[in-house]
């Protein structure tokens, strides 16, 4: 994030100039920086605190509307009290011809 800020560029920073910028800063870096840093720039990406455009990364724009999730949300579960005994799950398959189900004709 100190890189983003302190090259601060309008188009963004790709993964290269970040790596760059933390190693001249920093010197001597891991063999496995390339493999973190990409890690923790998919996971500040995935926390919405890095978007990525174009394969360049940008802090978000503080004014831009939040992200939606997808698809409905589930509904709300009501909580079930400890005293009460839920019943055995109904079987299923295929029901046996011999014991049709109870049919008022």
């Amino acid at each position: 994030m100190a890189a983003i800020e302190a090259l601060n560029d309008s188009n963004g920073l790709s993964k290269s100039a970040i790596a760059k910028h933390i190693e001249s800063t920093y010197g001597d870096l891991p063999e496995t920086h390339a493999t973190l840093l990409a890690h923790h720039l998919n996971m500040m990406k995935n926390t919405s605190e890095l978007v990525l455009v174009k394969n360049n990364y940008m802090k978000p724009n503080p004014n831009a509307p939040p992200k939606k999730g997808r698809g409905r949300p589930p509904k709300a579960k009501t909580p079930l009290s400890p005293s009460t005994v839920s019943s055995p799950p109904k079987p299923r398959g295929v029901q046996d011809r011999r014991f049709p189900c109870s049919r008022s004709l």
